[in-house]
């Protein structure tokens, strides 16, 4: 027999006894090791049997019983557990995701601060290109919050620059004003509805209560009612918390962003006010200054 047959029989051997002791490892993994050792399956305890068959039947019976729970608690079965102050809270809710959409939609800054029209107005004005006329023109034609503030700079083209710098602060004012309608009203949401919460929270308490006075113990066990009272009256709580903190995260999201167009503002309408104002005029026109 040749060198070479010899090897290939030796890696057979090694490759057989490799399968067969993988498979051995394999056929052994849910034994334990005084079965490994003895070669022979252990026998459980008739007591250990029986228990680990009422656990797994004890098992199943809650886990049925908890998918029909889960299936039966539907959402109105909730509202209506938690009682009539529920209903303030729902429209709460309701009033909240209106108005936190309106708000995404009315503090885009493309209608607060269109970027077109206020890089062209102000080159056109830094250019020369444009008159009082034609810059009102302009401004009543966009008619956004940042063409209000021009405007009201515009009107007091040629004066000094301290007064166009008024016009235009207090058109910045009333127009923050304007952008922060109905941040009031999310507010007063996120105020509101934990007060709800707790209202109700404390009136199914006394109900809870009153209910476990007046019932005999000897018919209903009242650590049941107890729990099944206090659980209902914690569903207020939790759905005005559940409303209030979205509210209070939009208010203050929508706080931070109207800020952050206003001072925008301001600073676009300080360019313009250093381009009509009577010194920005003289400046740039020199023959007028000496006349």
């Amino acid at each position: 027999m040749t060198l070479r047959s010899r090897s290939l029989q030796r890696g057979l051997l090694f490759r057989v006894s490799l399968v067969v002791t993988l498979f051995a490892i394999a056929s052994c993994g849910g034994l334990s090791a005084q079965e490994i050792a003895s070669g022979f399956e252990m026998p459980e305890p008739a007591a250990e049997v029986a228990d680990s068959n009422s656990r797994a039947d004890a098992s199943l019976d809650s886990a049925s019983s908890s998918q029909v729970i889960s299936g039966t608690r539907r959402l109105t079965d909730i509202v209506k557990s938690g009682g009539p102050l529920m209903i303030p809270i729902g429209i709460c809710s309701f009033i909240l995701v209106v108005f936190v959409f309106e708000r995404l939609i009315g503090l885009r800054k493309g209608r607060i601060i269109p970027g077109p029209f206020t890089k062209r107005f102000l080159e056109q004005l830094r250019d020369g290109d444009l008159d009082r006329e034609m810059a009102l023109q302009l401004c009543e034609r966009d008619k956004s919050p940042m063409a209000n503030v021009f405007k009201a700079g515009v009107l007091k083209w040629g004066r000094s620059a301290v007064e166009i710098e008024q016009s235009v602060l207090d058109e910045g004012e009333r127009s923050s004003n304007h952008l922060r309608r109905y941040l009031r009203l999310i507010n007063g949401v996120a105020t509101v509805c934990p007060l709800l919460g707790l209202l109700g929270t404390v009136l199914g308490m006394i109900h809870a209560f009153d209910s476990i006075a007046t019932v005999s113990s000897a018919t209903t066990d009242p650590k049941a009612l107890i729990a099944t009272g206090i659980s209902q009256a914690l569903l207020t709580t939790a759905a005005g918390l559940s409303v209030a903190i979205p509210a209070l995260i939009a208010y203050i999201f929508f706080c931070s962003r109207v800020d952050k167009h206003v001072m925008e503002i301001d600073e676009l309408g300080m360019k313009v006010v250093n381009l009509i104002s009577a010194e920005a005029i003289l400046e740039r026109d020199p023959a007028r200054q000496a006349a």
